[in-house]
């Protein structure tokens, strides 16, 4: 296991390959790296061919424009699985993430045999959301840092801030590697990003919807009304969890996506 990089419009896209089998994709969210699933793809690596990937501006990849659009974050998974011969694969993208594995599914449905949306959703940007996205991105071209330090732990529960304070200061060091170019990259293009509860509704694979009943950011009335929609949809709703199960409740998380992938792939 190794990391791997391709050129995608002159800019460098970092990402993981490990074990083989069947394709699973990992994609982190916002501040986040490929690295947040070490645990998750190393277990998954046993049955899996597994992919982590840097998405644009985060962790060891390029910021390649002033906006990174959901499709455009798309078009980047994509090239980096037809370039390595990958024609099917089940996707599991944690909150931003999950956006861009809605994209990918809506853009490539032929390739996409399942999706788990983990801390995620469908819904676009109400107006309210734009506008704190803007004030972000100001207080980001102030000063970045203060920002995340201030960010990251209000996305857990705050029951689980204490016992898992060393994780939570790892994620502060990810986040902070990330530039300020990329940070806004990334909330410009969640700022413009479009609705997909139609592709929800009409998709034919099935969706694993994983939501914290503590978490801020995807209210649990707002997952459960998106997860009626799929022909076929799985949902998993964690107690004492905010908006980051992989680390608040790793070892459910991971059970959860490992036997959703095993059931669907093979």
């Amino acid at each position: 296991m190794k990391h791997q990089t391709i050129q995608f419009q002159g800019k460098t896209i970092n990402f993981k390959i490990q074990g083989e089998g069947e394709t699973v994709v990992l994609l982190h969210g916002f501040l986040e790296s490929l690295s947040i699933w070490n645990t998750f793809s190393q277990e998954l690596a046993r049955d899996f061919q597994v992919f982590s990937i840097d998405l644009p501006g985060h962790g060891q990849s390029d910021t390649i424009s002033s906006i990174h659009s959901m499709e455009l974050m798309a078009e980047v998974v994509h090239e980096v699985l037809i370039l390595n011969r990958v024609d099917r694969c089940a996707m599991i993208g944690h909150s931003m993430g999950g956006y861009v594995t809605l994209e990918f599914a809506a853009l490539y449905p032929e390739m996409t045999a399942a999706i788990s949306l983990f801390h995620s959703g469908a819904l676009p940007d109400t107006d309210e959301a734009k506008a704190n996205r803007d004030r972000t991105i100001d207080i980001v071209k102030k000063n970045h840092q203060h920002f995340i330090s201030q960010f990251i732990p209000e996305l857990f529960a705050p029951s689980n801030r204490e016992k898992i304070s060393f994780e939570i200061e790892q994620l502060k060091e990810i986040a902070l590697k990330t530039t300020s170019d990329g940070i806004i990259a990334a909330l410009s293009g969640m700022k413009m990003r479009k609705s997909h509860l139609h592709t929800l509704l009409t998709m034919k694979c099935p969706v694993l919807f994983i939501g914290g009943k503590q978490d801020p950011r995807i209210p649990v009335d707002k997952l459960l009304s998106q997860a009626i929609l799929p022909m076929h949809a799985e949902v998993l709703l964690i107690e004492s969890c905010g908006h980051m199960g992989y680390l608040e409740k790793e070892e459910t998380t991971l059970k959860a996506v490992k036997h959703f992938a095993e059931r669907i792939l093979y």
